[in-house]
């Protein structure tokens, strides 16, 4: 492969990942990060919330070298821990086949682990508090806050939500660019169980836990000391909402009526909650994705969703999957690699917007649905009797060989089929699984 110097603009997961990816085949790749060198630096309360990392995600961790190390650091998460509002719990599998689980990572972690992988090639460098000022389209110029100008063979732009790459393209770098940022009424705070006695975990380790509350819900994942990092999704205005939330009468009297088996084991709510910000939930569409080939927009500066599938970093990972094939197969003809990439992702990564969208009404509203859990409940029966057999959140999260578009097509029908069988019973085992399957795979 030729010679190629190429830049990268943000350290985060999907620009430290693709530095590895670049430098395994060695391109040299300058990586520019607007925030500091964040192995030096304390996470910002309330944004280190835990991530989901699932097969498509590990799929690009293997290929690096890096999933054994990462999986040893995860908690496996088997199912999704309803919390009723009377205390009680029921554990609704993600899957019925053995060995299929999503695995609880930090964030930070993950992306220190990355930087420090990258940093191991020589042909890497990380250049950290270097601010985006402008992307200029037509010469491939990126020019920094600092005053500093740079331009390599090519740009990749994994800036994130906010990309100021995506800013560029849209306000005149690019002829009839598409753009929507759609905005959930919903934000969330982050905020904390630590752990018990002795690092004990104080809930069920192995589960995502969520207390579901139809208009909005609170979701804890576990990490490897024994705390769990908690989120509560909440409106940001209206009856029930954060701006009701102002103080610790109404703020206690709110989880009292709603999460009381939580607080005893909240020691630091009032403090968490008053401290943390309230953050927003957005899903980013845009296209196309490259200006020829100067560049090319990446996870979240390409396709930024609510976390709500747990797809958003499993997307971005698989992004960087698919672009590295790309190379193998055409070199660094970037023009033809990234008019193939957006051919390929583009419909794909609509599909997860529109599913991590629709899950998060599933698991505010439907888990506490009878309906819905027995549907679950046969789910999971049908993949332990019929291996073959995928639900549309197994096809999602469990299969790597399968695009998202085909998963959101043929899961939304398997989900009609099955929730329209489980509204005419009242138990599962009332239910022939042979007539069921025999229906799914007329689908």
């Amino acid at each position: 492969m030729p010679k190629q110097k190429v830049i990268i603009i943000g350290a985060g997961l999907a620009g430290s990942l693709l530095a590895i990816y670049l430098a395994k085949k060695g391109i040299e790749a300058d990586v520019y990060e607007s925030r500091g060198d964040m192995r030096k630096e304390e996470t910002a309360a309330g944004r280190s919330i835990n991530l989901a990392l699932s097969n498509r995600g590990i799929a690009a961790l293997k290929e690096i070298g890096l999933d054994e190390y990462m999986l040893a650091e995860a908690v496996p998460m088997h199912g999704r821990m309803i919390h009723a509002a009377d205390g009680q719990t029921k554990l609704l599998p993600y899957s019925g086949r053995q060995g299929e689980y999503i695995n609880s990572v930090s964030r930070a972690g993950l992306n220190v682990a990355l930087i420090d992988e990258a940093e191991k090639y020589a042909n890497v460098k990380f250049f950290f508090n270097e601010r985006l000022a402008d992307f200029d389209c037509k010469t491939g110029d990126a020019r920094f806050e600092s005053g500093k100008i740079v331009r390599g063979e090519t740009l990749f732009a994994t800036d994130g939500a906010g990309s100021k790459v995506r800013d560029a393209m849209l306000h005149g770098g690019v002829a009839r660019f598409d753009f929507s940022q759609k905005w959930l009424e919903h934000g969330y705070k982050e905020l904390h169980i630590p752990p018990g006695a002795n690092g004990a975990f104080q809930m069920e380790k192995n589960a995502l836990h969520i207390w579901a509350r139809r208009q909005f819900m609170m979701i804890a994942l576990p990490n490897a000391n024994g705390s769990f990092t908690c989120t509560l999704f909440l409106a940001h205005t209206g009856e029930t909402s954060f701006e009701q939330l102002t103080d610790e009468k109404s703020l206690l009297e709110f989880f009292e009526a709603n999460f009381a088996d939580a607080i005893p084991l909240m020691p630091t709510l009032i403090e968490d909650f008053f401290a943390n910000p309230v953050g927003n939930l957005g899903t980013v569409k845009c296209f196309p994705w490259n200006v020829g080939g100067k560049s090319l927009l990446l996870g979240d500066a390409a396709h930024a969703v609510v976390p709500f599938y747990g797809q958003g970093m499993n997307a971005s990972f698989e992004d960087c999957r698919v672009l590295n094939d790309l190379i193998e197969r055409h070199g660094t003809n970037w023009k033809t690699v990234f008019d193939e990439f957006t051919n390929v992702r583009k419909e794909n990564a609509d599909a997860i917007a529109q599913m991590a969208e629709e899950n998060f009404y599933e698991m505010r509203d439907a888990v506490a649905d009878p309906v819905f859990v027995r549907k679950r409940e046969l789910e999971t029966k049908l993949e332990h009797e019929f291996p073959e057999y995928f639900s549309k959140y197994s096809m999602v999260t469990f299969r790597e060989d399968l695009p998202y578009s085909v998963a959101k097509r043929k899961g939304n029908a398997q989900d009609k089929l099955l929730m329209e069988i489980c509204a005419e019973v009242e138990n599962v085992s009332e239910i022939n699984l042979n007539e069921v399957i025999k229906k799914v795979k007329l689908i």
